[in-house]
């Protein structure tokens, strides 16, 4: 089994055309080549917001709550296959219906990655995985909003949830 570090993941430019490749180890050493990566909110019937916990031993944002799916596209995989593979490695859900948010790109000083946000409706089981996750739950808008700038969720998202996540909802019918 190929470490996840050497696996390889492509480089884009800015409209998301594949440039290179490179391995996610190069995409994380602070190179801050653009790769895309897939985004999955999902949520339950009541409004709550599923988040991931993530384990400590990732490099990456280590034991804080994160958003419910989330992972790098894989060199030679489509946004929608990669969607798919990650939701069935980190929670384990199947029929559900992904909605396209948008597409944008995240920037911090160790990487740069083209974002493609996804929501769900999902009221079935979560089976998150123990070897990607340290578990997950549901959480009210009210505990997200309280959490924000405590250190308990990932910057990333805390910014998405309000530049991105928040401002979709709001344009939506109810």
């Amino acid at each position: 089994m190929i470490n996840s570090q050497d696996s390889l993941v492509p480089e884009v430019d800015e409209t998301g055309r594949v440039i290179g490749l490179m391995t996610r180890r190069e995409a994380h050493s602070g190179s801050r080549r653009l790769h895309p990566v897939v985004h999955l909110h999902v949520f339950n019937s009541h409004g709550q917001l599923y988040l991931q916990r993530r384990p400590h031993w990732k490099d990456i944002q280590p034991d804080k709550w994160d958003t419910a799916v989330g992972g790098h596209v894989d060199y030679g995989e489509t946004i929608p296959q990669a969607l798919r593979r990650e939701v069935s490695e980190e929670i384990g859900i199947t029929g559900y219906q992904p909605q396209f948010v948008k597409r944008y790109i995240y920037d911090s000083q160790r990487e740069r990655e083209m974002v493609h946000v996804y929501m769900t409706t999902y009221d079935g089981p979560m089976r998150p995985d123990s070897q990607e996750l340290s578990g997950g739950r549901f959480w009210d808008r009210d505990e997200i909003d309280q959490a924000m700038g405590q250190g308990i969720l990932t910057p990333n998202f805390e910014e998405e949830y309000t530049t991105v996540l928040l401002p979709f909802l709001d344009t939506q019918p109810h």
